[in-house]
């Protein structure tokens, strides 16, 4: 009776379900372990009781999405289109700042990500263009269009408090629009386009953004200019703080400019540090403490829960949890973290093979290239193979509103799965 009943529940692809299960528990012993710097803060317990109870509200969301027809989510992208425009409008204007990036607002006591929503809304708009602009000889090129229009527009409003995020959705809907059969001749030329933007781009960035350098040739943070009166002092406000000088609309807009090419610079000029010479408050600190982490794992791993510089990387338990996961349970631990990410894109290749039609199967494949070109992009960053992006790890990562996004991703594949039109001349090995 109880496994009937847990059937139920847990309805779909077993492939699937299973692999979101051994990531959300890989998720709990390694944010445990890696978030003891949280605990100082309070018990022991608090912030993986927390992580827990997210993870647990997350399966319930998987269930829910899971149980919504598929050709519902059509009737959703308008309303998803115009929810993520006004939020991402919102926290462009007044979001809320943590760690130098205005990307969240609050609604109610809670804080979101409006990016986190818009990421998967393009995945469903591109997925629905592609679909009805399909014909015997590949997507009609009226489809490239209409979705380069929502995608400028969204991404426009990302990529200036988010360029990582931004990025990801560029690749994924090119990987889309891919395998969506969009001439190659357009391909082609929309990936000269993208290079040429993203390099006038940096071009821009390299322009307007400034990195200070100690006598070292190391990275610091830029001084903060304050308000002085005609004699050079330095105005205060009633509370007696410092008046910090106001920025101009072009500061304002491109204020992460030089965190954009500070980043660059580390990255192409970047040098090994050894455990020694790090700078425990330098700007360098968490991404080399991450490379240390990793090569103190001796390849096996010096055992769960037992990592040593999980108290030095600022952002141990989100950003890079893969390289804390490496050193306790080593390259083999990090190699099956990476198997379950591929085996999660195999297995949506196969549910979206089985689909008689094409919009569930563009939208499934899209949401898993959402998932794993993410996670690939945390862990080559991990091992320090690409520029510090701030990416965090699908499922495994400590987060909310990302962790919420990303069950309601695996909802929506799950849903594919289970009520999409099956071409019956397709077979799936059952497991």
């Amino acid at each position: 009776m109880l496994n009937k009943t847990l059937a139920n529940i847990f309805k779909g692809d077993k492939a699937i379900w299973m692999i979101f299960f051994f990531l959300c528990l890989i998720s709990v012993v390694e944010v445990f372990s890696a978030s003891s710097k949280l605990t100082y803060h309070s018990s022991i317990w608090g912030p993986i009781l927390k992580h827990t109870g997210i993870l647990i509200f997350g399966v319930v969301l998987t269930i829910l999405v899971m149980n919504i027809k598929v050709r519902y989510y059509k009737l959703a992208t308008p309303f998803l289109l115009i929810i993520s425009f006004l939020t991402l409008v919102w926290v462009l204007f007044a979001g809320q700042v943590t760690n130098g990036a205005q990307r969240w607002v609050s609604l109610f006591g809670f804080q979101f990500q409006p990016s986190e929503l818009a990421k998967g809304t393009i995945v469903l708009a591109v997925a629905q263009i592609l679909s009805a602009m399909q014909g015997e000889n590949g997507a009609d090129p009226k489809a490239v269009k209409y979705i380069l229009y929502i995608c400028s527009v969204i991404v426009g409003l990302i990529m200036f408090e988010n360029l990582s995020t931004a990025l990801l959705i560029c690749v994924v809907v090119y990987l889309m629009m891919f395998i969506g059969r969009v001439p190659k001749r357009l391909m082609i030329r929309i990936f000269a386009l993208a290079m040429g933007v993203i390099v006038a781009f940096f071009a821009f960035v390299w322009l307007v953004g400034d990195v200070n350098l100690t006598k070292d040739g190391e990275p610091v943070k830029p001084k903060v200019e304050y308000l002085t009166d005609e004699n050079g002092k330095i105005i205060l406000d009633a509370n007696g703080n410092k008046k910090v000088k106001p920025k101009t609309t072009v500061e304002k807009i491109f204020h992460r400019a030089d965190t954009w090419k500070t980043r660059i610079w580390k990255f192409t000029h970047g040098k090994k540090v050894e455990p020694k010479d790090i700078d425990l408050y330098g700007n360098d600190a968490q991404a080399a403490y991450a490379q240390v982490a990793i090569a103190s794992s001796g390849g096996i791993g010096v055992g769960p829960g037992k990592s040593v510089y999980r108290d030095f990387v600022a952002q141990a338990y989100s950003d890079f949890i893969y390289a804390i996961i490496i050193e306790e349970m080593g390259i083999i631990g990090g190699a099956i973290v990476l198997l379950l990410y591929i085996a999660l894109m195999m297995r949506i290749g196969q549910i979206a093979g089985r689909c008689e039609n094409t919009f569930p199967a563009f939208l499934a494949m899209g949401l898993g290239i959402l998932l794993v070109v993410q996670a690939m992009s945390n862990m080559l960053v991990a091992v320090g193979l690409a520029p510090v992006t701030g990416q965090p790890l699908p499922f495994i990562s400590r987060g909310g509103t990302a962790t919420l996004t990303n069950c309601c991703y695996i909802g929506a594949i799950l849903s594919v799965g289970l009520w999409a039109k099956k071409n019956d001349s397709k077979e799936i090995s059952k497991s």
